[in-house]
């Protein structure tokens, strides 16, 4: 017998054979259950809204993973976007609202839809974007029942901690800005008190009152701390003030809402912050007008929920064109939506949210796949195919009522 060559040798010892060595087919891993969205991104055009959804940066990622994206024209303006970087990232541009709403498969927006984008919607798309219960109707969700529209409002949309992203992500915003805001109210410019927000060597330090132990109380104490402002913070839960202690780590005065030492504190206030959120969306009103007219001339009230009602009696919505009026010589700063006076960092705040879970969601194999096997995300849903699914809403406008849980299970 010829003797082997000493390769075929080594390989016969070693239980080789040559076609072992040669390149084979490998199994290539598909997203079978991936699903490509198709996503529209109107201009907003209600309540002085600046913000959008996504950034360009957002979008080139979202095309390149197999979604599409229209754009309407002029959208990202207010938050210094063209449509120059969305197009160069991938975007289509569509030059009217029918366009888009006609086109599009998921609209992810900011603001509630107007009656006349509620008429462009496609039967059967869906929607995300905030659901202001203050101006919701009745005939808004049957409008939207009869285009058996799914709709996600992003304030409800839920991590897997059960957080609210999109909420924490904007508070944090309005807590850092609120103090700029009343910087600005205070100063001698803007025929305020003539004093600075905080306190310097010599000089007794601004008097700052903030009601609620939230995100945006824990960023507004942050800032006015930072800036050397004498802070208390009032809230009728003892566990978020003890949490907020926590988090500002420092010998931070706390006090409850239902005792006697609120009116005082007010009374002798440079600046008050309402920032009480109900769970149910409307906002106690926590300070009386007599309350008010006792506060020094000059002071300064901000709203921040002024969306959700407002915490002070004498509250009136304003505009950013128009943002004060004064009540008892009390000035008095009620905008609503205060992140979209920084509306670039917004964005980008807002979008780092959306992209991923736009992301997961064409991974999971689309709105609906994602729904029911997200329970987090499950409870984002208010409308879903015909059928309103938010009980709280249902109760509020006597309409009727599919718990969202029973037609998953009849999925199955």
């Amino acid at each position: 017998m010829a003797k082997q060559s000493g390769f075929k040798e080594i390989l016969a010892q070693s239980g080789l054979t040559q076609s072992s060595l040669m390149p084979q087919e490998a199994l290539v891993w598909t997203k079978q259950n991936a699903k490509s969205l198709y996503i529209g991104l109107p201009k907003e055009i209600t309540m002085q809204e600046k913000r959008i959804s996504l950034t360009p940066d957002a979008v080139s990622l979202l095309v390149r993973n197999g979604h599409q994206v229209l754009l309407e024209t002029g959208a990202g303006e207010g938050a210094k976007f063209t449509d120059a970087q969305y197009s160069e990232a991938g975007a289509q541009i569509a030059y009217s609202k029918e366009e888009l709403f006609k086109a599009a498969d998921l609209i992810v927006k900011i603001q509630p839809l107007t009656d006349e984008e509620l008429e462009y919607l496609k039967h059967g798309s869906t929607l995300v974007s905030a659901l202001n219960m203050q101006k919701a109707t009745k005939e808004y969700f049957e409008k939207l029942n009869r285009k058996k529209i799914t709709g996600l409002g992003y304030e409800y949309i839920e991590d897997n901690v059960g957080g609210l992203p999109l909420i924490r992500a904007m508070s944090e915003i309005a807590g850092s800005t609120v103090m700029l805001i009343a910087a600005e109210c205070l100063s001698s410019a803007n025929n305020g008190m003539g004093v600075i927000l905080g306190g310097v060597t010599g000089v007794p330090p601004t008097k700052v009152v903030i009601l609620g132990a939230g995100t945006v109380s824990e960023y507004a104490a942050r800032t006015a701390i930072g800036l050397g402002a004498d802070v208390k913070v009032f809230d009728k839960d003892i566990y978020k003030l003890q949490r907020l202690k926590y988090l500002i780590g420092q010998n931070l005065y706390t006090c409850i809402i239902d005792s006697h030492v609120l009116p005082e504190a007010i009374a002798q206030a440079d600046v008050v912050i309402g920032a009480l959120r109900a769970a149910d969306g409307f906002t106690p009103c926590i300070v009386t007008e007599e309350m008010v007219s006792r506060m020094k001339a000059d002071s300064v009230l901000i709203d921040v929920c002024i969306d959700q009602g407002g915490c002070f009696e004498t509250s009136e919505m304003t505009t950013l064109a128009q943002p004060i009026y004064r009540k008892y010589d009390v000035i008095h700063y009620c905008v609503p939506n205060i992140p979209s006076r920084v509306a670039h960092t917004a964005t980008q705040a807002l979008s780092n949210i959306f992209t991923s879970f736009l992301l997961k969601t064409g991974k999971t194999g689309g709105i609906e796949e994602a729904i029911f096997a997200n329970k987090a995300f499950m409870k984002g849903v208010y409308c879903y195919k015909g059928s309103l699914t938010n009980a709280q809403i249902a109760k509020k406008l006597g309409l009727a009522y599919k718990d969202l849980s029973l037609l998953a299970a009849a999925r199955m």
